[in-house]
């Protein structure tokens, strides 16, 4: 009896981390993968809407995170510039399975709501305009201004978080031109359903958002 309940207890212990152990750690971004040269990427670069069903490896999605904001030359930096090096655009990567925020320093998927919500991102929340394409993107990569970090919600601090979420959206965008992948910048989104979700504060704002994938 006793080795019986010591096997349910041990079997629940193995259920519970597997449940709990939903993080994604990352591996080391590819540093000398193929890609076009940034010139090419530039003058080839265009928005798609179309992707096919392949899902991003693990290593895809390294190598894409840190592409839009990663660690650059050290940990104080980042691969896309922020206003007196804030660092106040937060990313967050929607799948089919599970929503994560990107943790740069950590190249940590850390994960903050089970489940597919890239519908989210297909409407304004309001029961009217849709883009439903958003949905069969194997990943949507969003923009969230953290205004806690430039201390002010001023029109200054939303002017400047906006050309910032610009600076990693066109990262995103030409990191993909340059690899093969595809992908649009999209403002479009359900801003309050986000917040509830990613549990943000009136002080954190979802501005942009990147569907990623590969061509159909």
């Amino acid at each position: 009896m006793k080795k019986s309940i010591l096997t349910i207890i041990v079997a629940m212990a193995s259920v519970y981390t597997n449940c709990a152990a939903q993080d994604i750690k990352l591996p080391a971004p590819d540093m000398k993968q193929n890609s076009m040269s940034v010139v090419e990427a530039l003058e080839t670069r265009h928005s798609t809407r179309e992707f096919s069903n392949r899902k991003l490896t693990n290593q895809e999605l390294s190598n894409l995170c840190w592409a839009a904001c990663g660690v650059s030359r050290d940990a104080e930096h980042r691969t896309a510039p922020t206003a007196m090096n804030r660092k106040e655009i937060r990313l967050y990567a929607f799948t089919d399975k599970a929503v994560y925020e990107y943790k740069a320093n950590e190249n940590l998927l850390k994960m903050v709501a089970d489940g597919d919500h890239r519908n989210l991102n297909a409407g304004n929340g309001g029961g009217g305009f849709t883009q439903d394409f958003v949905n069969s993107a194997p990943v949507v990569l969003v923009m969230v201004i953290d205004f806690e970090m430039f201390g002010s919600q001023n029109d200054n601090a939303l002017m400047m978080g906006c050309v910032d979420a610009g600076n990693v959206s066109e990262n995103i965008n030409l990191y993909c031109q340059s690899v093969g992948m595809v992908t649009v910048p999209r403002a479009t989104m359900d801003v309050a359903g986000m917040r509830k979700l990613l549990g943000l504060t009136d002080k954190q704002l979802p501005i942009m958002n990147n569907p990623v994938g590969f061509p159909k």
